[in-house]
């Protein structure tokens, strides 16, 4: 079923001179604006890339965070109940 799908998509991709009618009209439509449309999305795609960034470091630093709170937890538990680690009985 998947192969079928894959062979009737590829009949409907632009192929060879089909790009080129395609660039010709985008030429036509946009004219001198294109290189101005072609930097504004650039410039989009860069700070989506930032964004991303941002995000990552932000969940990172949240993960370090919880982290150290729950050893603080556990410590504090630990010695609140007199649980000692480097006791070998238990």
């Amino acid at each position: 079923m998947t192969e079928n799908l894959r062979y009737i998509l590829a009949a409907w991709m632009p192929q060879g001179w089909e790009w080129l009618v395609i660039l010709v009209v985008a030429l036509l439509i946009f004219g001198k604006r294109l290189p101005e449309v072609a930097r504004s999305i650039g410039k989009s795609l860069t700070e989506f890339k930032k964004g991303i960034k941002e995000g990552e470091q932000a969940k990172d630093e949240l993960e370090n965070d919880v982290k150290k709170i729950k050893d603080d937890v556990v410590d504090e538990t630990k010695k609140a109940s007199g649980i000692d680690e480097s006791d070998p009985d238990d």
